[in-house]
């Protein structure tokens, strides 16, 4: 036979592809919406990603903050300078504590003083003042702005003047909100809020002032107008860790712990759900791929008697595989447009913003080439499988036996091996480089063409024991079972049915669609105790020991206060030795070593358990009887940042002095501590007796509605005018709104995630009714009625839906495990119902599935179907 010109093959592709459109449906929907399904989720994900990051960066004003309490040296500030030359823009914020007084009040007030830049402060975020106005039109050399109860305390309004230092200044606004509170220092005393200039003026800044200093950074915006990219943070954060190596350098990830983890875990899970329409796309291209060819088998074995090669007719399919896989992906490359462009009305009224919609070429030609690769290379096996077989075995491909020798047979089965064996080394490699454009990560597309591998292997030799014992149990009771029964479950293993990619193919598919959904839930659950409308946002400092039963009482009759108020016990303390090396000579790790002579110690509500919030991720908390022992053997556990800080682990010994006091504690845990609550003010908790008889200091927490800070505030001045107010109502709301969105959309997108791995499964399974055509002819033609037919095929969807559902629930539950605990760092609960549930719905989705893409063949005369094939 001559050679197939390109173009000849192509109208042959072409001209089967019209003759048989219905049969190309499933392939198309696989395609169109696992390519939807990953632009749209991807597209969306990328500019709600980009928008919460820009929110997050509010919460600390900057993209990294540099903490100092020393002035910079020359070397230093010209460093500073260099990294500024070299792109984005750098402003001072400087936090101390003064005297402020007023000609309306003789005693002076201790305030909380902090002076900033109004032309570049904040980078990020809004200063919110009342009077509405522009934080550079308020601070102006003569001017400053105040917290409410500053001008509680001293009997002021505003346009009254106050006394800082040598200077007098206006008071043209009070401060309603500020985008780096959590951030920033929580001094005592009321808020003023001035201009660097007008603090130079004061006179404050005077040689040897314990003023701390902050060196807000922000980083120029990326070609597409976005905010830098986490890996330009992340380089800059290590350029100021080795010029300031004093100082405690953060970048805006690490502001605020709850947001943080928050989008670190909706980045993964928005990352997983990408994979997983890829993988769901190309699971339902490969059924339905093969579905087809094996039912041109018939034309494939009459071209191969007229001389045509194995080349020729691969290249026939090769072809029409590619306008399949082109005609998909461009339709789902419209459908992911109008998925992108739909999700943002959907959940506009939900999240009270629209992300800024953006065509990026790059995420629908990575969604284009994925449909249109994963197309081709899972038609590889099939293709493959009949490559080296003599037209007769075709024609007789449900015989399944063979009159040649052994030899001959063995080596043609070593051959096809081999070639299978090599498409999928292709696949899985192509597969990483897929994954690893989709999650920007060479290792994430490693892990996951490596787990895909793993995952896969498993499915095909449980599918193949399944089928075994089967066959075996069949031999053993076949005539104890009704006929419908024993010949729906023989129509698993009978020769051309491919139970065995099938089983592995559902298997997969609810692998991959339940972790999802285990995943979200338990991503989303730990997020909403995150919003929990009880958690604290007005912090109270520096309440006396002989306080705290009346501050208790008040707070539980004033009204808008909500939950039980938290009030944690604080002892100063100085840090002596480690392991019997001073203080003075420890090795820290950016921590100025001043701050080792004032710390905060605490002890836990609960003797044997930490404090609220707070997770132990090193050691062990200590019991109740060693609690009860601590007196002889001091225990202490230590926030894990401190803690690595001061490079220590659990078995070590610390010396604190407190008071005229010294006692040397073994480190027993090191935890992670909840920002959200007032314990975070100590980073090291002792056993309480550990403390005994020790002067301490009080710090309180409270939930306030955002209507009543105000007579809060009022009401605890007027009775214990000594407690400051730390009200950051306003900014841990934006905290909160922020999480809700993340869960928001992770559930969204979750939900249009599963729908769409659902309908590709199912479009996988109606594929299968091509292959059952003349199986029903058969049997309608031997005498069957409808509903013998029926029986046998729910009978065997049915297995196939629990059995492929077993195993792919217990690969869900251990590929959740896997990536909540060790990949986001959640925690993991086993579900039973829900496991329970969804291997109901994979059996019910099997049998509805199969149903309605093969009722019609029932209805219909053999010899209508015959003269169809």
């Amino acid at each position: 036979m001559p050679s197939l010109s390109y173009s000849t093959a192509a109208r042959i592709a072409a001209r089967e592809l019209r003759s048989s459109r219905g049969k190309f449906t499933f392939v198309l929907l696989s395609v169109a919406i696992g390519v939807a399904a990953l632009t749209g989720v991807r597209g969306f994900s990328s500019s709600f990603r980009t928008m919460l990051l820009l929110r997050a960066r509010s919460i600390m004003a900057a993209d990294v903050s540099a903490r100092t309490t020393q002035q910079l040296t020359p070397q230093e500030q010209a460093g500073l300078d260099k990294l500024v030359a070299a792109g984005g823009d750098e402003s001072p914020v400087t936090e101390l504590l003064s005297m402020a007084s007023s000609t309306a009040s003789l005693d002076p007030l201790l305030v909380s003083v902090k002076a900033v830049d109004p032309e570049k402060y904040p980078f990020y975020g809004e200063v919110v003042l009342s009077p509405v106005m522009p934080i550079a039109q308020a601070l102006t050399p003569a001017t400053v702005a105040v917290g409410d109860d500053l001008l509680l305390r001293l009997h002021l309004k505003i346009g009254d003047s106050v006394k800082l230092g040598t200077h007098t200044y206006r008071i043209v606004a009070t401060v309603v909100d500020e985008p780096d509170r959590l951030s920033g220092s929580f001094a005592a005393g009321p808020r003023v809020l001035l201009s660097q200039t007008a603090l130079v003026d004061s006179g404050l800044l005077a040689a040897g002032s314990h003023a701390a200093r902050r060196y807000l950074f922000k980083l120029p915006a990326t070609k597409q107008g976005s905010a830098s990219s986490d890996d330009v943070v992340a380089a800059l954060k290590t350029q100021l860790e080795t010029l300031l190596p004093e100082a405690q350098i953060t970048d805006y990830r690490e502001a605020n712990p709850a947001l943080t983890k928050g989008l670190d875990g909706a980045t993964g899970l928005l990352t997983l759900m990408s994979l997983v329409a890829l993988v769901l796309g190309a699971v339902g291209v490969a059924m339905a791929m093969r579905a087809h060819l094996q039912q041109r088998l018939d034309s494939i074995a009459i071209m191969k008697s007229l001389g045509a090669g194995s080349g020729q007719i691969m290249k026939i399919y090769l072809l029409q595989t590619l306008l399949l896989g082109l005609g998909g992906g461009l339709l789902g490359v419209v459908l992911g447009i109008g998925v992108q462009l739909s999700f943002p009305l959907f959940l506009a009224k939900l999240l009270h913003l629209t992300p800024d919609f953006r065509l990026d070429p790059r995420v629908f030609a990575t969604g284009l080439g994925a449909g249109l690769l994963t197309t081709l290379l899972f038609t590889l096996p099939p293709l493959l499988d009949i490559r080296n077989v003599r037209p007769i075995l075709i024609l007789r491909r449900a015989v399944e036996t063979s009159d040649d020798p052994f030899t001959a047979r063995l080596a043609r089965k070593l051959r096809g091996s081999l070639a299978q064996l090599s498409a999928i080394v292709l696949i899985l490699v192509c597969l990483t480089l897929i994954a690893s454009r989709v999650s920007d990560s060479r290792q994430v597309g490693g892990y996951f063409a490596a787990g895909l591998a793993l995952v896969l292997l498993v499915l095909l030799a449980m599918s193949w024991l399944t089928l075994y014992f089967l066959r075996v149990f069949l031999g053993r009771t076949r005539l104890h079972l009704p006929s419908a029964v024993r010949h729906g479950l023989s129509n698993l293993y009978r020769p051309g049915n491919p139970s065995a990619a099938l089983l592995a193919a559902l298997g997969l598919g609810v692998m991959q669609i339940v972790a999802v959904y285990i995943a979200q839930r338990a991503v989303v659950q730990e997020m909403q105790i995150s919003t929990a409308a009880n958690l604290p946002n007005i912090f109270l400092l520096d309440i006396a020991t002989d306080e705290v039963a009346g501050v208790r009482s008040l707070l539980a009759h004033q009204s808008g206060v909500q939950g039980t108020p938290e009030i944690l016990p604080v002892v100063g303390s100085r840090l002596l030795s480690i392991d019997g090396v001073p203080a003075s000579q420890l090795k820290l790790q950016h921590l100025p070593r001043r701050v080792l002579q004032s710390i905060n110690i605490t002890w836990p509500a609960t003797a044997d358990a930490p404090p609220l919030g707070d997770k132990v991720v090193e050691g062990e908390w200590w019991t109740t009887q060693q609690s009860a022992d601590s007196v002889q053997h001091p225990l202490v556990a230590i926030a894990r940042q401190a803690a690595d800080h001061l490079h220590v682990h659990p078995g070590q010994q610390m010396t604190f002095a407190a008071q005229d006091t010294q006692f040397t504690a073994t480190v027993a845990a090191i935890y992670e501590p909840d920002s959200r609550h007032a314990s975070s003010r100590a980073e090291f908790v002792v056993p309480q007796p550990v403390l005994a008889g020790l002067p301490v200091v009080w710090y309180g927490g409270v939930h306030c509605d955002a209507a009543a800070t105000a007579l809060l505030q009022r009401a605890l001045y007027e009775h214990y005018p000594t407690i400051t107010v730390i009200n950051v109502a306003a900014t841990l709301e934006t905290v909160r709104q922020v999480i809700l969105q993340i869960t928001y959309v992770i559930q969204f997108l979750a939900a249009f995630s599963i729908f769409a791995g659902i309908v590709i499964l199912a479009s996988s399974i109606a594929g299968t009714r091509y292959r059952r055509i003349r199986e029903v002819v058969v049997l309608k033609t031997l005498g069957a009625t409808r509903v013998r037919i029926a029986t046998i095929f729910s009978i065997e969807f049915a297995v196939l839906g629990l059995v492929a559902g077993a195993v792919g629930l217990v690969f869900a539950n251990l590929l959740a495990r896997l990536i909540l605990i060790h990949a986001l760092h959640f925690e993991y609960h086993f579900q039973p119902w829900l496991n329970l549930g969804a291997w109901a719905a994979t059996a019910a989705l099997t049998v509805a599935t199969g149903w309605l893409a093969s009722h019609r063949i029932l209805g219909q005369k053999p010899l209508e179907v015959l003269r169809e094939e």
